[in-house]
């Protein structure tokens, strides 16, 4: 089975390229923040420069870091969405490191630029609605 034919890292479970791969090449935008959510997971699941390039590109500029690089030493084994309202998106993004399995847990908040949805960062807990 092709990359591209296997099930998507954001847990929807259909293909990358029915899923979030169209989303990663620029041929379509995400519609919502959770999917844009989703597909930025996908992004640091996939790594390398296409994923890269779309984490750069989904990161509102006034909080992107100046660099983006994947860690090729974490493995993303499964994302799950707690919640999604709005502009927020609070989910678990599981994964192991070292051979150690770990957690992130964040509330990220998205904004629409130009029309498009993107990440503008985690919200801090002095912040929540």
């Amino acid at each position: 089975m092709s990359d591209l034919q296997q099930p998507c890292p954001c847990g929807t479970r259909t293909s990358y390229d029915a899923c979030c791969g169209g989303l990663h090449r620029g041929a379509a935008q995400a519609a919502t923040p959770e999917e844009l959510m989703r597909s930025r997971y996908a992004a640091y699941a996939v790594g390398g420069s296409e994923g890269e390039a779309y984490l750069f590109r989904t990161w509102h500029p006034r909080s992107r870091p100046d660099d983006v690089s994947t860690d090729p030493g974490l493995t993303w084994t499964r994302l799950d969405v707690l919640a999604a309202e709005d502009d927020w998106v609070e989910f678990a993004a599981h994964y192991e490191f070292g051979g150690v399995a770990r957690v992130l847990h964040e509330r990220s908040r998205f904004e629409q630029r130009a029309g498009r949805w993107v990440y503008s960062g985690a919200i801090t807990s002095n912040e929540r609605r």
